[in-house]
């Protein structure tokens, strides 16, 4: 009988190890295969980090491409409306074109706003620029678009700053 008992405890605790053993190499399993949903799905450390730093960048565009900032940015004594016409222009592409890079950290309706921004934005430069006369003072053309502007008080950059800035945080 003793023996028995002894038997029955060994077969026991072996089983109580096994349990444990298994209870581990579960764990581990589970991990792996988070880690590898995770990789899978691009959500790691670093991609965060690289989204989030995109989504700095494109807030940087939003509000660089508002019309005041770009007129007060742009506007230099002894410009004619076109030469202010294409400056403002220009630099609208040439931000554009800098963080054209960033939409593959972006949803594509999120890019499309970042797109419908500067679209926008030209848009309006070249119809308040077109009731002006061509070599009349970049200055008129300025105060036309900080009317625009005062009077819509319908700034594109604004709705796509707060898409910005919501899914910034559902990254968070």
């Amino acid at each position: 009988m003793h023996l028995s008992e002894d038997l029955v405890q060994n077969i026991i605790l072996g089983a109580i190890f096994m349990f444990f053993i298994s209870i581990a190499w579960l764990l581990a399993e589970f991990k792996g295969m988070k880690d590898e949903m995770k990789e899978r799905f691009g959500i790691n450390n670093e991609t965060l980090k690289l989204r989030l730093q995109a989504y700095e960048r494109l807030t940087l565009f939003a509000e660089r491409s508002s019309l005041k900032n770009l007129v007060s940015r742009t506007v230099s004594g002894g410009m004619t409306v076109v030469d202010l016409q294409l400056a403002l222009l220009e630099t609208i592409r040439t931000e554009y074109e800098y963080n054209v890079s960033q939409q593959i950290y972006l949803s594509p309706e999120m890019w499309k706003a970042i797109g419908n921004l500067k679209e926008q934005n030209i848009f309006i430069i070249n119809q308040l620029a077109a009731t002006l006369p061509t070599q009349g003072l970049a200055i008129e053309l300025s105060k036309r678009i900080l009317e625009y502007v005062a009077s819509t008080n319908s700034e594109l950059n604004t709705v796509v700053l707060s898409a910005l800035q919501f899914e910034a945080k559902k990254l968070l």
